[in-house]
């Protein structure tokens, strides 16, 4: 390291401050005709960098994987609002992964739209004359001089520190598609970011039911009612003067959403809220408004989207309907054969709407007294609606309309000779071979062993109905469009399946969004196909 530390006092620094550990941000001054550079080590080599390319510093940021992407892709990163591709420069230049440490910083060039590259330590900010800079044809060493534009000689003659070409490095990291397209991350067109997927249609012989559980007991909405499924917040703001089974209220996207409890309503005990909770947003028809509202209820936890036959709907016979808390219960839902009964529940009868009112009313009346514009009701944005789930550590999501349903996965799947290796097997569901792919294995991620939180996500491709394996399924989510944003083009199959980003910075979040018609290509839907044949 000594001749490192030699070559860049060698070569005359410019007096900008070195990284801070927060992120700096470089600016050029325009000294005469000399050229300024960001110097960097990645290994036991320097590189430089034209200063007027490079936007900031930064430290080594918190990173989404993105499958099917070019493997000198060390993943994406929020850099306020904005995806930020990160590229490995170990990587690009054969040498060996390290662990990164307090000196590992990503350099972020504008390359049409910010780029970062993980370097081991910035070293300098220098100002070089034109007669210190040669050719990259003179540089004798084990480095790429392909990516490389020149060199900046030192004083001694002897060191030297190699101009990296930064679109150079990007453009084949990323050649596949670099070719197709103004800049090789991906820049879209107007109209290219279309809403995906297709209007749901149901059938006239069958519904689709939300199923979740409250004390060991199987219940279920009519799909149609739940708007959307969320976390429970870290804070519920109490209301006085309410019914016990009313928690409070909560913030959801700049609106007072109330929070019931399903356990409290049907005299359950109560327990500790955990993970598992969920809060099933529900819709509401206000008889005396004519307008809709929506409710919170709190679940043990959401098992599964039903696609069910209504013959096998019964409604709720008329000596239980009149009896208790079974007034709520409008019909019984018999699947396997009457072995497992799922109360299906009336959103209209379940809630007294006055009580609702009141809550949001108070609540409001709260809000308005508050300066944070956060909480006042309305919302001011455009809104998607995508069911997000997790593959590994990442958060993935697709458009509602395309999930025709979502089942646990079964204790044995029927294995299919001859058939390629994602494709896990086919299950009998109600009657209906259905082929089930590995979502891990068709994303080249390593597999998993069967747990209870895995589920089958139901799509139609093209025709084609398929499942598809998760690791479990997080939310029924809306999201703002001013939050989704075109996703980088890092190879071609990834930019065919992975249109777009969701970048969720309040939540320091970023949700992969899926195109369901480009999970399997042509040949791939003709094997799932044949598995059914």
């Amino acid at each position: 390291m000594s001749e490192i530390a030699e070559a860049v006092q060698a070569i005359p620094p410019v007096n900008v401050p070195p990284p801070n550990g927060d992120g700096i941000t470089v600016e050029a001054d325009g000294s005469g005709g000399a050229r300024q550079f960001v110097i960097f080590l990645v290994d036991d080599e320097m590189f430089a960098v034209p200063l007027s390319q490079v936007q900031e510093i930064i430290r080594m940021p918190a990173l989404v994987s993105v499958p099917l992407s070019p493997t000198a892709l060390e993943g994406l990163a929020n850099l306020r609002g904005a995806v930020l591709p990160v590229i490995r420069l170990r990587h690009v230049f054969g040498m060996g992964n390290i662990e990164h440490d307090d000196a590992t910083r990503v350099v972020v060039l504008d390359q049409g739209r910010p780029v970062g590259l993980v370097v081991d330590r910035v070293a300098n900010v220098v100002t070089v004359g034109a007669d210190r800079i040669e050719d990259s044809a003179a540089i004798q060493g084990t480095v790429d001089t392909e990516l490389l534009t020149g060199m900046i000689k030192g004083d001694d003659g002897r060191s030297m520190v190699m101009i990296l070409d930064a679109a150079k490095v990007v453009a084949r990291e990323f050649k596949a598609i670099g070719s197709a397209q103004k800049h090789p991350l991906g820049e879209t067109k107007n109209g290219d970011d279309e809403t995906l997927g297709l209007k749901r249609v149901e059938s006239s012989d069958e519904s689709q039911l939300v199923s979740f559980e409250v004390a060991g007991q199987e219940y279920a909405l009519a799909i149609e009612r739940v708007q959307e499924i969320v976390q429970i917040p870290e804070q519920i703001t109490e209301v006085p003067n309410m019914p016990p089974h009313v928690l409070g209220v909560m913030t959801l996207r700049n609106r007072l959403l109330p929070l019931v409890s399903l356990r409290e309503m049907f005299g359950l005990p109560s327990q500790d809220m955990t993970e598992a909770n969920k809060i099933v947003v529900v819709s509401l028809n206000d008889s005396s408004s004519g307008t809709g509202a929506s409710v919170g209820v709190v679940m043990d936890s959401v098992k599964e989207v039903l696609r069910v036959a209504r013959s096998v709907i019964d409604p709720m016979p008329p000596l239980l309907a009149r009896s208790g808390n079974l007034g709520e219960v409008e019909s019984i839902c018999r699947l396997q054969q009457g072995k497992r009964l799922v109360s299906i529940l009336c959103a209209d009868k379940m809630f007294n709407q006055s009580d609702i009112r009141q809550v949001t009313a108070v609540a409001s009346e709260e809000a308005d007294a508050m300066p944070d514009e956060e909480t006042r009701l309305g919302v001011t944005d455009d809104e998607e609606q995508f069911v997000a789930f997790r593959l590994l550590n990442e958060e993935y999501g697709v458009p509602i309309d395309s999930v025709q349903e979502i089942v646990r996965v079964p204790e044995e799947l029927t294995k299919v000779p001859k058939t390629p290796d994602f494709i896990e097997g086919v299950v009998n569901l109600r009657g209906v071979v259905l082929p089930v792919v590995d979502q891990r294995r068709r994303f080249g991620l390593p597999s998993m062993d069967r747990n209870d939180r895995q589920r089958i996500m139901v799509y139609t491709i093209r025709g084609v109905r398929t499942g598809f394996i998760v690791d479990s399924v997080s939310e029924v989510m809306r999201i703002a469009a001013s939050a989704i944003g075109p996703a980088p083009a890092l190879s071609e199959e990834q930019q065919r399946l992975i249109r777009r980003v969701a970048n969720l910075e309040a939540q320091k979040r970023m949700i992969l969004l899926l195109d369901v018609d480009q999970l399997l290509d042509v040949k791939e839907l003709a094997d799932v196909g044949k598995a059914t044949s």
